[in-house]
């Protein structure tokens, strides 16, 4: 099933400025992240930008590009506008891979996309990979997800899921074996019509109160195909330790 690769990127961060321009191995990071997502089975691959020097870098690298509205509240807003600019179709497949993911398996992204077309209940797909830690397991900044028998998400939440009752009695020491905890990665896909339409749902309850927004397709009645792999994702970069930490990774693979 051919799908496109939307990798939505913006110009401000908090924890660390200009993100998507900072160099890795003499290249923009959002140019690393595009050049990962190229490797999979994408018949696209388009970086909905929110300032022209994002614009400018991906263009500079040969990088398709298209500029989106600075003021989105989210990142599902950004490629909710990419999808109306790039005029796909409602039953075309679009994967989100994050802008700050420059270390990604392109077999993962393969692997999300094709979530859609083995469920078809499903409007949205993810990944997930085995806890292997009680440190993780009681980390509220480690998303948790629970799935069915068919591999559909039942719910997604930064509490220890599933909470074993009688090996939790005295406290948590082990992890729970059956069924073996999960933890979510953050890599999307989605059928394009309902990404137009997610923006526009009311926000959840749930939503609101775990900070995870995939509950408010579950909020709605939406369901979410979750591939499990074997492996943890590359590293993600959200502070200058973990750029600094990439750069070095970045630097033993292709020095």
């Amino acid at each position: 099933m051919p799908f496109t690769v939307l990798i939505p990127a913006r110009l401000a961060s908090t924890r660390l400025p200009n993100k998507p321009l900072a160099d890795i191995g003499g290249k923009p990071m959002i140019v690393r992240v595009a050049e990962r997502a190229e490797r999979s089975g994408a018949a696209q691959v388009v970086v909905a930008a929110d300032a022209p020097e994002i614009l400018s870098a991906c263009a500079a690298h040969g990088v398709r590009a298209v500029p989106t509205r600075a003021d989105h509240p989210s990142g599902s807003d950004r490629l909710a506008e990419a999808c109306a600019l790039l005029g796909l179709h409602g039953d075309d497949v679009v994967v989100n891979v994050q802008g700050d993911e420059p270390l990604i398996d392109p077999a993962l992204i393969d692997a999300v996309a094709g979530l859609l077309k083995k469920q078809p209940l499903a409007q949205m797909g993810t990944a997930a990979h085995a806890i292997e830690t009680v440190e993780n397991f009681t980390n509220p900044n480690v998303v948790k997800v629970i799935t069915d028998a068919r591999g559909l998400a039942l719910t997604f939440s930064r509490a220890p899921l599933p909470w074993w009752r009688d090996g939790f009695a005295q406290g948590i020491t082990q992890l729970p074996t059956a069924p073996a905890p999960l933890r979510h990665i953050g890599l999307y896909s989605y059928r394009a019509a309902f990404l137009r339409a997610f923006p526009s749902m009311p926000p959840a309850p749930l939503e609101q109160c775990e900070a995870l927004e995939q509950l408010r397709a579950l909020w709605h009645g939406h369901r979410i195909a979750v591939h499990v792999t074997p492996h943890a994702p590359g590293a993600g970069v959200d502070t200058p330790e973990d750029l600094a930490r990439v750069r070095a990774l970045f630097d033993a693979t292709h020095g």
